[in-house]
């Protein structure tokens, strides 16, 4: 009998259409003779099933189940989450499923908690001997002058939501001027911001997953963007060249590899991540951010990545599925 997966998707932030993308990417990855396949939909409190004809059926948020036009209840077996964002990127669904004993794609609470807080992680590798920028947090009902942020550090720099991703609400600060308006720019999507220094290097990504049978890294991704950034732009409407494998020499491609390694084992990770890095001058390797809940439209990152090692994302699927009945 094929396991019924629940691939579930949109969320409470402005990464619902982001989201909404990387489902079909992931319905269209699922191998469909081994696994019935729905897409749930959620936003705030409204859950929904979208059935093969069209119809949305409401979710019984009891059990996480649903019900048939025929009346047929249908439980499922296995969440893939695809949520960029609240609540499925930050442990709160996460906590919803380990309640119900229900199997997830992705990392547990603390793990998926800890990564969503961007500042936080950062720190927290940090502390494991990770190199990143310098930077600071400031909190809603904090205040933070633009002379404190300077000599803190530095222009440029990046103002940013602490939580979030899809570059919303991120902004490159150039001059004193921009200060203020940025973090307010951040604080409409946050309630935290994070500014993080400047680093100017080449910009790359590494994704990774493990199982009880095996480790996988996949090949290293450089980026560059066409903008002054790495923006929503450049990331989904084509703005940027993404070149796999990197052009960087094989000693710092293994490096890099055995980092976002570590990384998951740090992190306790499960399921897929991708770790975002900017080599900076004498092929030093400076992190960016986590990722435990990556884009999987066709084009997006994993999918080169997968292609690239020449592997196929049914199996990929697969592996990350069935590692939770191992």
């Amino acid at each position: 009998m094929k396991r019924i997966i629940a691939i579930v998707a949109g969320g409470d932030t402005s990464e619902y259409e982001v989201s909404l993308r990387s489902a079909q990417g992931i319905y269209s990855f699922i191998d469909k003779e081994k696994y019935t396949t729905y897409i749930v939909q959620m936003h705030g409190t409204d859950w929904h099933v979208q059935l093969p004809d069209g119809d949305k059926v409401p979710v019984d948020r009891n059990d996480f189940s649903f019900c048939m036009p025929d009346g047929r209840k249908v439980t499922f077996d296995f969440a893939y989450i695809t949520i960029h964002g609240t609540p499925g990127e930050d442990g709160r669904l996460q906590g919803y499923f380990d309640m119900l004993h229900i199997p997830y794609s992705c990392c547990g609470v603390l793990a998926a908690s800890l990564t969503y807080n961007k500042f936080a992680c950062n720190q927290y590798l940090h502390a494991f001997g990770v190199r990143i920028a310098d930077s600071l947090l400031v909190r809603q009902g904090q205040n933070i002058t633009d002379d404190e942020l300077v000599e803190k550090i530095g222009l440029p720099c990046f103002v940013k939501p602490n939580l979030g991703g899809s570059s919303f609400g991120v902004t490159k600060v150039k001059t004193r001027q921009d200060i203020q308006p940025a973090i307010a720019k951040a604080f409409d999507e946050s309630r935290e911001v994070m500014a993080e220094a400047f680093m100017g290097g080449t910009e790359i990504t590494c994704g990774c997953y493990k199982t009880k049978e095996k480790s996988v890294v996949f090949p290293i991704t450089e980026v560059v963007s066409h903008n002054e950034y790495f923006d929503y732009e450049a990331k989904y409407n084509g703005e940027s060249d993404e070149i796999t494998p990197a052009r960087i020499s094989d000693e710092l491609t293994d490096r890099v590899q055995k980092l976002t390694s570590a990384i998951y084992d740090i992190l306790g990770a499960q399921g897929i991540i991708r770790v975002d890095y900017i080599i900076t001058e004498g092929e030093k390797i400076n992190l960016l951010e986590v990722n435990t809940t990556p884009g999987m439209t066709a084009t997006s990152f994993i999918p080169q990545q997968v292609r690239a090692a020449g592997m196929e994302m049914s199996q990929v699927m697969e592996d990350i599925i069935e590692n939770a009945f191992a």
